[in-house]
């Protein structure tokens, strides 16, 4: 058999519910698909996660595919977007973390400018330890913290479960502190 004729048996099979006919597309075109994503992506985790949600998102919609259409070119519209979602998403969490920051510093004016100036360096320097975490990390401790939304929001808005959030918050805050431990020790006064 062809690989064109086995592609569309593998697929005719998976849209019959057959799931060992989609893990042999997945193993096809995994490789393909996280070089794609890297190429927008730029990040390993960024494509990884990218890939994987592409494969999910092809799954649910495999019915929609039309049999004896080609699936690669199929395949990388779906991983395209999902990359670029996730761009879109990396830029608009970079976004809010300085539109955070900037209204941090404009609330306090009142202060001294000694005081404006040291509670500047050490936003920043929070900031830094917090990117220096995953993107899913970074999320959430955004969302929690410094939007200061409560955790059924943040569960809401990382579409995971309120008690997912509870112990990713808890994993999480461990990991921070031991970079602000390492990396930024004049930090650890902060209350975390």
């Amino acid at each position: 058999m062809e690989q064109p004729d086995r592609e569309q048996e593998w697929i005719r099979n998976a849209q019959r519910g057959d799931v060992a006919a989609y893990e042999a597309l997945v193993r096809a075109y995994e490789t393909l698909a996280f070089r794609a994503a890297y190429l927008l992506t730029r990040d390993a985790q960024e494509a990884a996660g990218a890939a994987q949600d592409a494969f999910v998102r092809a799954y649910r919609a495999l019915h929609t595919f039309r049999l004896g259409e080609p699936f690669r070119p199929w395949l990388m519209r779906i991983v395209t977007n999902q990359a670029l979602n996730r761009i879109q998403a990396a830029q608009r969490r970079a976004k809010m973390n300085e539109r955070f920051i900037r209204l941090e510093i404009e609330n306090r004016e009142s202060r001294t400018a000694q005081e404006h100036l040291e509670l500047r360096e050490q936003n920043e320097k929070l900031i830094r330890a917090v990117r220096r975490l995953k993107p899913d990390e970074q999320a959430l401790i955004s969302l929690r913290y410094f939007l200061e939304l409560p955790e059924i929001e943040v569960a809401h808005a990382l579409q995971i479960p309120q008690g997912t959030v509870k112990s990713r918050l808890h994993r999480t805050l461990a990991k921070l502190r031991e970079i602000i431990r390492n990396e930024f020790p004049d930090l650890a006064e902060l209350t975390l």
